[in-house]
């Protein structure tokens, strides 16, 4: 018998942890692999709020964060500690996930001590490298670092066939937010202690982290909430303000002292589904957000011009509604003011998962190391069916 093949996943960021999770899980459930843990810190205090949540103890832990760090600083921090660590730890494969500068570095260092790359949730893409910056090229360059590719619907599987990415090492598997999402919902979730009474008015929901958004295009967000919130009175604004302070500064100087707006820090991720859960409407530039949310039956307004995840805006989950401060206000009073209206994308489709993505990663793994015969059956095709999966 073989020597189980050893297997590294490494992240840095909240929502790289939480999507990383169950595939942790899954390794440690395989008889013939080993799991490795290696983690950036890139985001050090949210990333230990998941790591606490899932029971996540990392093998290696950079910790690189710094105060106002900037790209620069976290790809050469986060290269040079990779490339030790696996050139000391040698494992089989290197797993990435998502879009965050670990993400691409983490497969550049692989890729510079010729350990075969895995991508999960690959295949994401806008066509516009500087929308989401810089997660777009982040994952187009970690894309063609990658030997094994998971994208989590047939869009991402298509996106990477259209660029020349052979079919058999692409396995469409779902999406593993969604895996964390059940997860955790089956533990039982309660909304953050500290969070104030809302007197019973609707919860709008609203989170805000994304580079190009940093300055105008943030205060533009912000004063559009200062506009609904005079417009509805039955409504309430939980804001979890992000700790870049890029972020803090300016809804700091819009919104703080409003009596209906309540900014809080970043809830740890049970509660936080919690949050989500008790929303009437959530305004979000998160991608994670866009595939959590649906899955809870909460309409979605996406504060980006275009995405990645064009899935829930062809289901009808979400709609993009940019930064401009007049469209804002339209969208999120449309669906304020009219029952039907909300009631319809909560009730939409949810088109990200079924709880099985970490699975069906690991039975792929699996599948490529030649532990096992059978590659998995692709999300949304029944199990023992063969062939492509459907568009």
């Amino acid at each position: 018998m073989s020597a189980p093949r050893r297997v590294a996943t490494i992240f840095g960021t909240r929502p790289e942890a939480v999507k990383m999770a169950p595939v942790v899980a899954a390794l440690r459930a395989a008889p013939d692999l080993v799991p490795v843990v290696l983690v950036t810190a890139q985001h050090r205090e949210m990333l230990d709020q998941v790591l606490g949540v899932f029971g996540i103890t990392p093998d290696r832990d950079l910790d690189i964060m710094q105060p106002e760090q900037t790209l620069v600083d976290i790809a050469t921090r986060a290269l040079q500690g990779l490339a030790a660590a696996l050139a000391e730890l040698r494992p089989d494969l290197v797993v990435v996930q998502g879009d965050a500068h670990t993400t691409f570095i983490g497969a550049l260092a692989a890729y510079y001590q010729r350990i075969p790359v895995a991508h999960v949730e690959a295949g994401l893409r806008t066509a516009d490298k500087y929308q989401p910056f810089p997660e777009e090229m982040n994952r187009r360059m970690t894309t063609a670092l990658a030997d094994l590719h998971f994208p989590p619907t047939a869009w991402a599987r298509e996106n990477l066939l259209r660029e020349g990415v052979p079919p058999e090492r692409i396995f469409l598997t779902g999406n593993t937010v969604i895996d964390a999402l059940q997860a955790i919902r089956a533990r039982g979730v309660a909304p953050p202690a500290d969070l104030p009474d809302l007197g019973g008015r609707r919860m709008v929901l609203v989170t805000t982290h994304r580079r190009e958004h940093w300055g105008e295009p943030l205060r533009q967000i912000y004063l559009a909430l200062l506009d609904l919130l005079e417009q509805f009175p039955d409504i309430a604004v939980v804001f979890s303000v992000h700790p870049n302070p890029a972020v803090r500064r300016v809804v700091t100087a819009v919104l703080d002292g409003h009596p209906r707006a309540h900014l809080i820090e970043p809830p740890e991720y049970a509660p936080f589904i919690a949050l989500m859960e008790r929303a009437y409407l959530i305004l979000t530039d998160s991608g994670g957000i866009q595939e959590e949310a649906p899955a809870l039956g909460r309409p979605v307004l996406v504060l980006r011009e275009k995405t990645e995840r064009p899935e829930g805006v062809a289901a009808g989950t979400a709609r993009l509604v940019g930064t401009d401060r007049a469209r804002i206000v339209a969208e999120a009073a449309r669906l304020l003011a009219d029952p039907a209206a909300h009631a319809a994308m909560a009730r939409a489709r949810n088109p990200y998962g079924d709880g099985r993505a970490a699975e069906r990663i690991v039975q792929a793994i699996r599948y490529w190391f030649g532990l096992t015969p059978d590659p998995p059956t692709p999300f949304g095709q029944p199990a023992g069916t063969d062939g492509p999966p459907p568009p």
